[in-house]
């Protein structure tokens, strides 16, 4: 690995920045933050000041302009992905952008082609899955060591039903628990069958209360082979965020399979007919390795685990449960 770090700018001062990814970043082995905007330059400066950056911004242009950042995070709202991507990307900056990519498919393919155009990486911010005991079960089950795959099972929901007022609650701007949580099991189902689904048909809770948007949201994807994922995702329901790798011979289970706050809720569990094993996985930040994995792809030394073009089939699978749901349909992805 080269000797020079990564330096990062930061576009936006959402809480998911503050929280997580920044000192992610900041904790990695390849990167620096060297820099954060906002629309508001005293945001931008407390912020700063909070988290230890050198520089503050008062727009996103300045922050886009130095040139002194290799790199940019983009956590701002779902409907501002596209813009600002490729704002990044003609200014010749890699990019890690907040889930989901864009609002819709089309969206996503025309950053990729900017993308490519430009010579940058863009990469979605799904840092669950650069933890390795994804890849492990994903061999795990590659090996039988729970026969022949047949379903998968999952679940992220949380509750924000009280709040009056949140980006999550404006439909136009990409609104809604499956562009929110329910990204989460898709992408992880997706990994672990290694193929594309073909249709999806689901059922939500949409509430005027909250913009229209879907609040609650189930059902189940169709994957080649007969194989399914079942899932349901939530902004208005209790706190879960669980997966379920079912086949013939036996189960693997993830009581926190996107989210894990200490050392024990990173361990996973083999159920097969000798009883249960309880796998120890170590308690790593995956923001931390998210980041490492994107300046390692920036420097060459081995191929992002997960290009755009995932990204933009994750946003196939997505739009299609929306329309799903708001039409009441099995909608085929072609």
């Amino acid at each position: 690995m080269s000797n020079q770090t990564i330096r990062w700018g930061i576009l936006g001062c959402a809480s998911i920045a503050k929280r997580s990814v920044i000192p992610g970043i900041q904790k990695s082995r390849f990167n620096e933050v060297k820099a954060i905007a906002s629309r508001s330059l005293e945001t931008a400066k407390e912020t700063a000041e909070q988290l230890n950056i050198p520089q503050a911004y008062g727009s996103y242009e300045e922050l886009l302009a130095d040139p002194e950042l290799d790199a940019i995070y983009i956590p701002l709202p779902n409907h501002l992905h596209k813009e600002w991507t490729i704002a990044a990307a003609k200014a010749g900056k890699h990019v890690l952008c907040e889930k989901p990519i864009a609002l819709n498919y089309e969206e996503a393919l025309e950053m990729a082609a900017v993308a490519k155009q430009a010579g940058v990486i863009v990469a979605e911010a799904f840092m669950y899955r650069y933890h390795p005991r994804y890849a492990q079960i994903k061999q795990l089950i590659a090996d039988g060591a729970i026969g022949e795959l047949r379903l998968i099972r999952g679940c992220f929901t949380f509750n924000n039903g009280d709040s009056t007022e949140n980006v999550r609650f404006v439909k136009e701007w990409g609104g809604g628990s499956l562009y929110d949580v329910g990204c989460y099991p898709i992408s992880a189902a997706r990994y672990l069958i290694g193929q594309e689904p073909i249709a999806a048909t689901m059922h939500a809770l949409f509430s005027e209360k909250h913009g229209g948007v879907d609040m609650m949201a189930s059902g189940l994807v169709e994957f080649p082979d007969d194989l399914t994922l079942v899932f349901d995702c939530g902004m208005w329901a209790t706190f879960r965020n669980s997966l379920e790798i079912v086949g013939t011979k036996g189960r693997i289970e993830l009581p926190h399979a996107f989210l894990g706050k200490n050392e024990q809720e990173a361990n996973y569990f083999l159920y097969t007919d000798a009883g249960v094993e309880e796998i120890q996985a170590e308690h790593l930040d995956s923001y931390a390795l998210q980041a490492d994995a994107i300046a390692q792809a920036i420097y060459g030394e081995q191929p992002l685990p997960f290009p755009l073009e995932d990204a933009a089939a994750n946003m196939k699978v997505l739009e299609a449960c929306l329309t799903s749901a708001e039409q009441k349909a099995r909608i085929t992805i072609q």
